[in-house]
């Protein structure tokens, strides 16, 4: 599994965080997206590497800007965080 963090510019509220998790859905195969207008971050789960360059025009598209981009692996905790 590969986790992914957007920073994204331009959120301002939940509603925003809905647009952006909404696209991100439809555009792409993933497990879960989460965003927070807070934090100003996407994280994304998927199984296999999201393409960045497909993301920041999805992300574009609708109207904000996608600063950085950064992919690891993800690794699912188990019961009581271990």
């Amino acid at each position: 599994m590969i986790k992914t963090i957007a920073e994204i510019e331009g959120m301002s509220c939940g509603m925003c965080e809905a647009h952006i998790n909404d696209i991100i859905r439809r555009s792409f195969d993933i497990k879960s997206v989460k965003s927070s207008h807070k934090k100003n971050i996407t994280e994304i789960i998927s199984e296999s590497p999201v393409d960045e360059e497909k993301l920041r025009k999805a992300i574009a598209d609708i109207g904000y800007q996608v600063v950085s981009v950064q992919s690891g692996e993800y690794v699912k905790k188990g019961l009581f965080g271990k």
